[in-house]
């Protein structure tokens, strides 16, 4: 237990890490998924087009080569980004990608019944999409949104393909230094209670959203 308590404070630095790259990761790509999948169910052909080009290519690749490409590769075309910028790019537009077509899935499974009567009281399509059909997508895509969430927060692992000083990163130094397998025990318990976290946060949105059925 002593030892435990001694590596603690490097488990939680790199934990630290982890949870911020995966809070900001979080809160960006909600809003581009649901901007990016509204735009492949309504938006112009151009911009259909474009999205489903963003869409095949950030999920036809490794998210791992993805990072490599935006923090090894484009120094070659002038762009230097530090890691933290290249891994929140990566991940929020892998993730994203992925958000965008269950989003996109999840409103096109809603009733075209709907829009019609939205339409018949007056509302316009950004009323009609704001106030009835997102509210049903959401409680809709939820299971997979879960699933993609918890799937999120242990590819930040990824990052110390980078150098960065992630929570397993962290263990991995602390047992190449001490020759103990102990730090990966406890990095296993942090990644099970935030993923045990990340599940009771979205079984309480289902509940919530279960209005909407």
């Amino acid at each position: 237990m002593d030892y435990v308590l001694s590596i603690l404070p490097i488990l939680l630095k790199g934990l630290k890490l982890s949870l911020t790259v995966y809070g900001i990761v979080i809160i960006l790509i909600f809003p581009l998924a649901i901007l990016a999948a509204v735009g492949k169910v309504s938006g112009p052909l151009i911009i259909k087009r474009i999205l489903d080009l963003y869409t095949w290519i950030w999920r036809g690749t490794p998210l791992l080569l993805q990072l490599f490409f935006i923090y090894f590769g484009l120094p070659y075309f002038g762009i230097n980004l530090p890691p933290l910028a290249a891994v929140i790019i990566a991940f929020t537009l892998n993730v994203a990608a992925y958000e965008t077509e269950i989003i996109r899935a999840g409103i096109e499974s809603i009733d075209k019944g709907q829009y019609e009567a939205a339409k018949a009281l007056g509302m316009t399509y950004v009323q009609t999409m704001r106030r009835i059909i997102i509210p049903q997508t959401i409680r809709r895509v939820l299971p997979a949104t879960c699933n993609e969430a918890i799937l999120t927060f242990k590819d930040t692992a990824l990052v110390a393909a980078i150098g960065m000083g992630d929570l397993l990163r962290s263990a991995k130094e602390v047992v190449t230094s001490d020759f103990k397998i102990t730090a990966f025990f406890v990095a296993f318990v942090f990644y099970l209670i935030i993923s045990s976290i990340l599940l009771q946060v979205f079984t309480r949105l289902e509940k919530k959203y279960s209005i909407y059925e």
